[in-house]
């Protein structure tokens, strides 16, 4: 990863755009493994609204390190800081436009999951293979900035804060009262 002198900002509202993301959902099809995966608009859809709203924006040129064309993954924060990575971009036939195509999207979709650790929704055992959560005793402590800023998303309508916030934080029963009272 690459990334700008300071990311304090960037991380702070990568925190809060990741609180709000969702899996990437598993809409396109595979015809050659007969399987279902998350393709380059599931993945923008799950990820960038929440970067957005954050004051972060993706994107993606291409560059070539070393004679091999990479996508260039970066997420740049209203503030000026950023974090970059690379993604190859594999090509089945060299020189075939339709190959390289597929190579980009393959990449630019993989950068992008990369760079949010956006995850996509299992299509199959998802039951199953889910990790247990933690026990709270494991869990750190909301703050009390992450409580006013989970308050704030509450009353501009988003849903499923709270448990979000309980799967991830220990919450003392006055922060549990603010995010209760916020509906």
């Amino acid at each position: 990863m690459y990334q700008s002198e300071s990311i304090k900002a960037i991380a702070q509202a990568l925190v809060k755009a990741q609180m709000s993301m969702s899996d990437a959902k598993k809409s396109a099809s595979n015809p050659f493994f007969k399987s279902k995966y998350a393709d380059i608009n599931s993945v923008r859809e799950a990820c960038i609204p929440a970067l957005n709203e954050n004051g972060i924006c993706a994107m993606q040129p291409t560059v070539t390190i070393d004679g091999k064309p990479y996508v260039k993954t970066i997420l740049l924060h209203e503030s000026g800081e950023w974090i970059a990575g690379y993604t190859e971009i594999i090509c089945g036939k060299q020189n075939d436009a339709q190959s390289h195509g597929s190579g980009l999207t393959y990449a630019r979709r993989y950068g992008l999951q990369s760079m949010t650790n956006l995850g996509s929704e299992d299509d199959d055992g998802n039951a199953a293979s889910k990790p247990q959560p933690q026990s709270n005793n494991e869990l750190p402590w909301i703050s009390d900035k992450q409580v006013d800023a989970m308050v704030e998303r509450i009353k501009a309508g988003e849903q499923g804060i709270i448990e979000k916030a309980k799967q991830a934080f220990k919450i003392s029963k006055a922060n549990m009262d603010k995010l209760i009272n916020a509906k």
